[in-house]
């Protein structure tokens, strides 16, 4: 039996890659501006500047005081009254009042403001204009040219968030592994496959190195999301050492029955029959797989396996509980299954009803074999003529003899003999069908000389 069924796997949509840029995105920004726009910028101004020095302007009092108001509206998510704060800081000529670090601060909240309100396109103008200040602190321009970049992979300007991306590593002397990441979802985004993994096999790598300083009790994976992404790439270019190295790795932090399923079909490619039965039974036993298709896989494999009543049990669980679509197909896997393990009793009510819900009579034909297997003759010719009228059947040939063997145990020779002369004029059976047909004679050759005697 084939290993698997043609429609069972779906190379692309198996191993496609669930997780969005913009989603990634949303969620980092979120993170990042988990804390108050004004403390943010305050904590900026005291990171240690090893690049270059600014001369940066001061914060005065009273434009302090307002931004403080505006950030304690926003905080209550007051937004409303937090941009009419602004909007009085630089309206009436109050913006060539404010010098570049004060109008920094305040397109900066405008910023927070327009993010909070789900509008992207205004907060990435409003923090273009804290870049264009002059002389604002190297920090507060490094961490703004981030969420520039965020901003831009959330619009899905990848190109434009890349650019940006690359102007920020210049400009950082400690660039996180989030960073890479978010630069090689962007090139994912353009398919340059190369730069997108070589930028995720760099954050996967700053993450371990980092870990590797930590207490073993204290270490922790690198995300799931990371390690996915590597993977799809690894997939997308044939890689699939190291697509299954990826998801080892996935099923050790973050066992899921997607990473089961796929190691599984990663590990047939590799040709590694046993690994891959393994993989989907670990899958199987856990009671992850409630898809029909993949119940027929985990069959298949244990055919392939030579474990057919483990195959049988599957489909017959799958089929009386519903998640298995109750079909033709299905039930003929069934029934062969059952008879490979020599459960005839088990595999003739499958074959019945695979026959009953096929057009073609091939199934009646080979549920007739069962049959005779089964000793149940009459019901074997019944079948057998069933499948030769309907048409279809693949080799009427060895239907034949099937049926010449039940009309000759039940004494029905002269059909047998029909039967057998059917067979006999395509040389594949002819041999056989000739031997049967000698021996039918010589039976009754043996039987005439008894009664006579």
């Amino acid at each position: 039996m084939k290993l698997l069924h043609p429609k069972t796997w779906s190379r692309a949509a198996l191993f496609a890659l669930p997780v969005l840029v913009a989603q990634v995105a949303v969620t980092q920004l979120q993170s990042d501006m988990g804390f108050s726009a004004l403390s943010t910028v305050m904590a900026q101004d005291k990171q240690p500047d090893q690049r270059e020095t600014r001369r940066t302007p001061a914060l005065r009092a009273k434009v302090y005081e307002k931004l403080s108001e505006a950030q304690v509206a926003a905080e209550a998510k007051d937004m409303k009254t937090a941009q009419k704060l602004l909007d009085e800081l630089i309206g009436a000529g109050g913006k060539n009042e404010l010098n570049s670090y004060e109008l920094a601060n305040v397109w900066n909240m405008y910023a927070f403001i327009y993010y909070e309100r789900g509008d992207y396109a205004n907060a990435l103008k409003a923090y273009e204009r804290v870049i264009a200040q002059p002389d604002i602190p190297l920090a507060m321009e490094i961490n703004t040219r981030f969420t520039v970049a965020q901003l831009y992979f959330v619009q899905e300007q990848w190109q434009k968030g890349i650019n940006a991306l690359n102007e920020w590593f210049k400009m950082t002397d400690s660039p996180n592994p989030d960073a890479y990441v978010l630069l090689a979802q962007g090139y994912y985004q353009l398919k340059d496959y190369d730069k997108a993994l070589s930028n995720v096999e760099k954050a996967i790598s700053m993450h371990n190195q980092r870990q590797a300083d930590k207490p073993a009790a204290e270490r922790k994976p690198a995300k799931e999301q990371w390690y996915n992404l590597a993977r799809f790439l690894y997939f997308e270019k044939n890689d699939v050492k190291n697509t299954v190295a990826m998801l080892e790795i996935l099923l050790t932090y973050y066992p899921k029955k997607d990473y089961w399923v796929q190691l599984s079909h990663m590990y047939g490619e590799q040709k590694k029959e046993k690994e891959q039965l393994a993989a989907m039974d670990t899958a199987y036993v856990q009671g992850v797989l409630d898809k029909g298709t993949e119940q027929v896989t985990m069959a298949y494999l244990y055919l392939n396996g030579e474990l057919p009543y483990y195959a049988a049990k599957v489909m017959d669980k799958g089929l009386k509980d519903g998640s298995i679509e109750d079909t033709s197909k299905n039930w003929e896997i069934t029934g062969g299954a059952w008879r490979q393990a020599q459960e005839v009793d088990k595999s003739i009510p499958a074959m019945e009803k695979a026959a009953a819900k096929s057009d073609s009579g091939e199934l009646y034909a080979r549920l007739g074999n069962i049959y005779l297997d089964g000793d149940q003759n009459e019901k074997a010719i019944d079948a057998i003529n069933k499948g030769l009228s309907r048409g279809g059947v693949r080799r009427p040939d060895t239907a034949r003899l099937v049926l010449g063997m039940a009309y000759f145990n039940t004494k029905q020779y002269a059909k047998a003999r029909d039967a057998f002369q059917a067979a006999a004029k395509d040389k594949r059976s002819q041999e056989y069908a000739s031997q049967w047909i000698k021996f039918m004679d010589s039976e009754l050759e043996r039987q005439r000389s008894l009664a006579e005697g």
